[in-house]
Parts: structure tokens; C-alpha cells; sequence
């Protein structure tokens, strides 16, 4: 059974979670739904670009936990759009706790090259306290503010212990490795260093189990299945919004109208904003009107949102082992553990922790793809490409020994200008607690107003209890705020919830 409801919705953004608003809407029999999207394209963060002749996501990359408990899994399953060792039972069933089991390659600062088992008590000394902080919500009350400080207390005082008998250059190499590991911990988290990350909510992410995989065609397939299923039309693009006017009390009309840069006023029942945390810390007070409640706008400020870009390397041949995925970046001198540049304008690469192999190298030749987090990635957006590849090519010809490598192209991301994401994805910051994801969710007017509800919804990645950052969270909050407007108009469930805690 379809309800036909004559109400007007309009969405706010045409990325994952916009999309799987409205397709969900539109499913369930609403015959009045839109999307407003700023740009000029969809997808929102979901961006597939090209590399030469090569498919590259400048955007999101994998599929984070590939199993029956993920949508984007499911959805991708169902338009055919991965490859077949993605679907295999196994893929599925692998728990890798949110870190992939990639096969390295450990380069130095001298240009030496380390063995696997030279970083591994670092790395399982790393592993385990980031398990033994992922607890302390559960816990209550924490040590410290920030995973930052947690971990470089904590190695300070194991190190003295378990590595007593070590010598002095070998446990400064090992701190090294902490501090490239606390460099890539920023690119996973989105933030410029460890110590914006809060230890009392470090533990709400959770992962899914699932070997991480990729689109073979793009991201964007993904993106244009669903929108080929809705009516045409119903998306406008290059329409950003000045203003949404929310509580209307006129007693005809809609409690929304929602203010267009070009002059246009659109009226609604409701409104589902999907725009990026960056977004609405940078814009909040002149997107609402009223204003956003006190306790939302204070979750808005205390959630952590960053910026983690992407540097794309394509070589001529490949001078990195067959076999490796991955390629970590020592500095002989970082033994002081920092994951941050001091004077973040020379020595910006040095933030950058390494390189994944863009693979299957038969699909892609020879790409390499490097990861920067925080104010140096900005800083890096600001440069010119000849700078940029300038800066990677010293890099490499340093660590490798080999002065000759020369990259043929590269391609890098900007997320953090870009003046619709303002950075990359949310992260839980110093102080926040489970409590803030609550209020990202939480619709206008609030609970106990007399005023009609659920005129202004949240969506998106930051508003998702424990997925906040993925794809997957961003597509179950889209289908979150319809179900909630579904079961508003009607009893009826929708005729496939999604499979999420909410």
C-alpha cells in the first residue's frame, strides 16, 4: 500500500543523503518532493573525476564494512556496479575493525627501507590504545581530553616499560612510527591533529564488518542509479539558499519558505537540510531564521569537522614491490611524536603519512594516492599544481634514494575551499558526547512546541549516531528523515526500513 500525500517537501542538497531522502519519499506515494542543490552536479561529496584515462574518487573512496548491514553495500549489490571478489561471502565476513589488513612498504627520511617486524611493536602498541580509548565512552570519565593526549602519555610511560631494552636509535625509530601513525589517524578522523579528537567519544564510531572495497566504474554510479529511478525534474541544480524561514505563524500558507540566492521563494511543509557540518558551522546564523535552538547550535560548534585530501601520483612504471598497498612515510627525526607541521608552510609534505596503491594496477597503471589531513592540506589547496607536484616529487626522491623518479601527472583535492563542504567530514571533538549526535538530529520546532512539526529535518554524515563520516551514515540519515515524515502522514511502515540502530 502507497500513501499519496500532498505535502510539500523540499530538500536542501543533492548529495547521498538528499537523494535517499527523496527516493524514499517518492517511493512511499509524496507527490510534492524537490531538491535544491547548490552546484552544478550531484553526488555532493561523492565525487568521481579522472586521472588521464583513469576513474580516481576525489571524493569518497570505499565502501566502508561491505556486508548485509550496509546500505551502500546492498544498493551497489543491486545495480551491479562491483566487482565480483566484493560480493564473495568471505570479503563480507572479514572484521577488520576499521583498520585494512594493506601490505606495506616502510620508507625513511635517508632513504632507507625498514622491514615489517622493525615497526610492528609501534604499531601494535598504537593499535591497542586506540582499541583502549575507543572504551572510555562506555566508561565514563577519561583520562585525558583528547585521543591525542592519551596516546602520547600512554606510549611515553609503556615505552619505558616495555622497551627498556631497547636501544636508543631503535625506540626513537619506534616513536617515529607513532607519529605517522597519529599523522594517518587524522586522515581517517578528518582533523588536523589527535588532540582535537575527544577520548570520551572517540569510542561512538563503530565499524562494519566487510574488506573495504571500491567502485570499479565510480563512486558516482552509485549517485546516478538512484537519481535515474526519480520523476524528472525533480532535481534543480546551481540553486543555493539564502535563508530558510521556519515557524511561519501566517495562518494560511506553509510553516516554511525557503529563500533562493537568485530571488526565488519556495514555500513547504517541511524542509530536510543536508548540507556538510562545515557548511553550517560557517553559515548557520544567516541560513535560519528564527535561529537553530542554543543546544543545537553549541553541538553544531563542539562536533569537530576537517579536512582530509587526496594527492594522486601516476608514474610512468611503478618503482614501489608488487605486492604493496600501502607506503609509510618515516621521518628519522619526528621521534617527539607529533602528528602537526610547527611553521605549516615549508614543511607542509611532512604531514602527508604516505601513499595507498591504487589498485588493480591492469585498471588503473600506475597510481599512487597520498593522504594529508589538517591545516597543512589546506594550505596545500592554496598552492599551485606545479608547486604541488614540485613538493611530492622531492618527497619521493628523498625517501626512495632515487632521484630520477619523475611522476608523469598528479591531480589533488580541495575540499576545504570548496565553499559548499568547507572540508571534508565530521569528526567527535573535545567535550562532545553522544548527546550532540542527538541534537544534529533532532527536528524543528523542537519537542513541546505548539507549532506544526517537523518542519525543519537533519541529515547527513554528522548527524548519524555512530556511522558520522561514511557514506553508509549519510544514506541511512536520508532515509531516517523521510521515514520520519512517512510515519507522520501515516501508520504504515515503509515497505523496507533500513537496517540501522535507529
Amino acid at each position: 500500500m502507497v500513501l499519496r500525500v500532498d505535502a510539500k517537501i523540499v530538500i536542501v542538497g543533492c548529495g547521498i543523503s538528499g537523494v535517499a531522502a527523496a527516493h524514499r519519499l517518492v517511493n512511499a506515494g509524496f507527490q510534492h518532493v524537490r531538491i535544491l542543490e547548490a552546484t552544478a552536479r550531484s553526488g555532493g561529496r561523492i565525487k568521481t573525476g579522472r586521472l588521464g584515462d583513469n576513474i580516481i574518487e576525489i571524493g569518497a573512496n570505499w565502501i566502508h564494512g561491505p556486508s548485509e548491514g550496509n546500505p551502500v553495500f546492498r544498493l551497489a549489490r543491486q545495480y551491479g556496479l562491483l566487482d565480483p571478489e566484493a560480493l564473495t561471502p568471505e570479503n563480507q565476513t572479514i572484521d577488520v575493525g576499521g583498520h585494512l589488513p594493506w601490505v606495506p612498504s616502510i620508507l625513511t627520511s635517508s632513504g632507507q627501507k625498514l622491514n615489517t617486524e622493525d615497526i610492528y611493536p609501534a604499531v601494535e602498541m598504537f593499535n591497542e590504545l586506540l582499541n583502549e580509548g575507543a572504551n572510555f565512552h562506555s566508561q565514563g570519565g577519561e583520562p585525558w581530553a583528547s585521543v591525542g593526549d592519551f596516546i602520547r602519555s600512554e606510549v611515553q610511560k609503556r615505552a619505558a616499560e616495555k622497551w627498556k631494552d631497547v636501544d636508543a636509535a631503535t625506540k626513537s625509530l619506534r616513536q617515529c612510527v607513532i607519529s605517522n601513525m597519529l599523522k594517518m589517524e587524522c586522515c581517517f578522523n578528518g582533523s588536523h591533529s589527535m588532540d582535537e579528537v575527544g577520548l570520551g567519544a572517540f569510542g561512538l564510531y563503530e565499524s562494519l564488518p566487510g574488506l573495504d572495497c571500491t567502485f570499479p566504474g565510480g563512486y558516482e554510479g552509485l549517485i546516478k542509479n538512484l537519481l535515474s529511478e526519480l520523476p524528472s525534474g525533480l532535481v534543480t541544480y546551481s540553486r543555493p539558499i539564502r535563508c530558510v524561514n521556519w515557524n511561519n505563524t501566517e495562518k494560511r500558507g506553509n510553516p516554511v519558505m525557503i529563500e533562493c540566492d537568485a530571488g526565488e521563494k519556495i514555500s513547504a511543509d517541511h524542509v530536510i537540510v543536508t548540507v556538510p557540518l562545515g557548511y553550517l558551522k560557517k553559515h548557520h546564523s544567516a541560513l535560519f531564521h528564527p535561529p537553530l535552538p542554543l543546544h543545537k547550535l553549541h553541538s553544531i560548534q563542539r562536533l569537530g569537522f576537517g579536512t582530509n585530501n587526496k594527492i594522486f601520483v601516476e608514474f610512468d612504471s611503478p618503482w614501489w614491490d608488487a605486492a604493496c598497498e600501502i607506503i609509510y612515510l618515516l621521518w628519522e627525526d619526528e621521534d617527539v611524536m607529533l602528528d602537526q607541521v610547527p611553521d605549516v608552510q615549508r614543511p607542509w609534505i611532512r604531514k602527508l603519512f604516505g601513499f595507498t596503491v591504487v589498485k588493480p594496477t591492469e585498471r588503473y597503471g600506475h597510481i599512487l594516492c597520498g593522504w594529508i589531513a589538517g591545516h597543512e592540506s589546506e594550505y596545500m589547496e592554496t598552492l599551485s599544481e606545479q608547486e604541488v607536484t614540485h613538493s611530492v616529487t622531492q618527497l619521493i626522491r628523498r625517501f626512495t634514494g632515487n632521484p630520477t623518479i619523475t611522476p608523469r601527472r598528479i591531480l589533488r583535492s580541495q575540499w576545504f575551499h570548496d565553499p559548499w563542504t568547507c572540508g571534508s567530514y565530521s569528526y567527535c571533538g573535545k567535550g562532545c558526547s553522544f548527546q550532540d549526535l542527538e541534537n544534529m538530529m533532532e527536528p524543528l520546532p523542537t519537542k513541546g512546541s505548539q507549532a506544526q512539526p517537523l518542519q525543519v529535518l537533519f541529515a547527513g554524515e554528522a548527524t548519524h549516531p555512530c556511522y558520522y563520516s561514511t557514506v553508509h551514515g549519510a544514506l541511512l540519515t536520508g532515509w531516517r528523515e523521510a521515514d520520519r515524515l512517512i510515519s507522520h502522514y501515516s501508520s504504515i511502515s515503509p515497505s523496507e526500513p533500513p537496517k540501522s540502530k535507529l
